[in-house]
């Protein structure tokens, strides 16, 4: 590649960032670091009426959690800054001015109930070749009369004024050769009353500014690309414009269109990267962070969802993700969401983890919950022999909490249907010997010797294992769940082992 690669993500700060929006994050970032480039933060906050306090710092925070960090960004600065649209805000209007000088836009007057009639009057109305010259605007007005309302410094926009019967197209990386007839294309607004520019412009001006070489996004926004394509025709020459990727969608579980936060309302599962809590409404929405996903699986999902490197591999770390990514891998169509595979790849990072960084993700639930972990040491014990029954970070407290404290519920209707005095006696004996050893200043042996010994228990009572494994476990843990028997008794020790032994008989007797 000739230049440096520069690619940005420019989001508008109006809410939580859905996992699209992160997945175009990681597609930019991956591209970025795989060929050498740089990785831009650019905040698109031109419309002020839409502007959400707290979404801002919301975007940097996700990003940061994901490991996504920008090399240029408003957090970061740069040489290209500054990285918030409404601090260029003086940028814009030359552009502007340049366009109405060459006759490629054009002021407009109209005022909202204008539109809003005109709306009314015309199905599906566009401000376009169809109906501009029946709009109050520099094209259907006198030069005198536009020079009066500049004069009287009547409110007013400028408009982008698309040509008529032309062929506008552009070469999508992934998408291949795209093009749209301009007599479909309306004519979009380029800088609104206020001065502030709309996305179109600015997009087109700040990329050029900041030599940006590739621009991914949605392929929702494909409809804009003909007025993008046309500005940077008149604005910079389309040999100065970046290459375009726009990416599949993110799509609902059943495929039927592009996923959105009430699905996940409605089907019980995330599609913010971290908990949103909109000032606007006084509502949250749960992330995946708070539901208990480790930052390394969320980004390997969203890799996998609209890509892959041509294997069955699923597993990745980000620096596979930046050895192996290429845009010709990624896929035309849309990938569904399964959150149940989303919890695999969870569950599979859970795994792989070491345990002394999954004890530090998971001591904030033990601190909520109101567990003391008294020994760091020993949680991370714990981590390791509880850890692949783990799919979410919440898991862990089910899985492991009894090592940290007796269980409050025993559940004793599995256990009594089968229960008889034989092994009543048996378990009343097996305390006994455990006593004893803590007496002689034995409270803890090996889980092969502590079952070595329990087996011969067993034999000398003439019973069989299999009839008092299950209701040993209950006694320890509460329920039919956790890793094995003897690796508890060795954890949790003898004496907390007596004890939750005789409160399980008592609750039986």
């Amino acid at each position: 590649m000739d230049a440096k690669v520069r690619v940005r993500f420019a989001p508008s700060p109006t809410g939580g960032l859905h996992l699209g929006g992160v997945r175009t994050v990681l597609f930019n970032y991956l591209f970025a670091k795989h060929n050498n480039g740089e990785f831009i933060l650019r905040i698109e906050d031109t419309d002020q009426t839409r502007f959400v306090p707290g979404a801002e710092q919301y975007i940097q925070d996700t990003l940061a959690w994901c490991g996504l960090v920008p090399d240029e960004s408003p957090l970061h600065g740069g040489p290209y800054g500054p990285y918030r649209q409404s601090e260029r805000k003086p940028l814009y209007q030359q552009y502007a001015d340049q366009l109405i000088a060459q006759g490629n836009a054009y002021y407009a007057f109209d005022t909202p109930e204008d539109l809003d009639a005109k709306r009314k009057e015309v199905p599906n109305f566009q401000y376009s070749l169809a109906h501009r010259m029946e709009m109050k605007n520099a094209l259907s007005l006198s030069k005198e009369a536009v020079a009066e309302l500049l004069k009287n410094n009547t409110p007013h926009v400028i408009r982008i004024k698309v040509p008529d019967n032309e062929e506008v197209s552009l070469e999508d990386v992934i998408r291949g050769h795209v093009s749209f007839d301009t007599n479909m294309v309306d004519d979009k607004v380029l800088l609104k009353a206020d001065g502030m520019p709309t996305y179109h412009l600015a997009v087109v001006v700040d990329d050029h500014l900041m030599k940006i070489t590739h621009a991914f996004r949605g392929e929702e926004w494909l409809p804009s690309a003909p007025v993008h394509v046309l500005l940077w025709k008149y604005l910079f020459g389309l040999d100065k414009m970046p290459k375009w990727a726009h990416l599949p969608l993110i799509l609902k579980p059943d495929g039927n269109g592009k996923l959105s936060k009430r699905d996940g309302e409605r089907l019980g599962f995330p599609v913010f990267a971290m908990d949103w809590f909109d000032p606007n409404t006084n509502t949250k929405t749960i992330g995946f962070k708070e539901r208990g996903f480790v930052p390394e699986a969320f980004v390997n999902l969203l890799a996998m969802l609209g890509w892959n490197d041509g294997t069955d591999k699923e597993i990745y770390t980000i620096n596979e993700l930046i050895a192996g990514f290429s845009l010709d891998r990624v896929h035309k169509g849309g990938a569904k969401f399964d959150y149940e595979k989303a919890k695999w790849f969870n569950g599979e990072w859970i795994k792989k983890m070491e345990n002394e960084k999954l004890a530090a993700l998971v001591q904030p639930y033990f601190d909520k919950e109101g567990i003391d972990v008294h020994d760091p040491a020993y949680l991370v014990k714990v981590i390791g022999l509880v850890k692949e029954r783990c799919t979410l970070l919440p898991d862990f407290i089910t899985q492991s909490s009894f090592y940290f404290k007796a269980p409050t519920q025993i559940d004793t209707a599995s256990i009594a249907p089968k229960w008889d005095a034989t092994k009543s006696a048996f378990f009343t004996e097996l305390a006994n010997e455990y006593s004893n050893k803590v007496a002689n200043g034995i409270n803890t042996l090996p889980a092969t010797e502590l079952e070595t010994e329990f087996k011969a228990l067993v034999t000398k009572q003439e019973l069989k294992p299999g009839e008092l494994m299950l209701p040993f476990r209950i006694m320890l843990v509460g329920g039919k769940f956790g890793p094995g028997v003897f690796e508890i008794v060795e954890a949790i020790e003898l004496k907390d082992t007596i004890a939750r032994i005789q409160h399980s008989l008592q609750l039986l007797s």
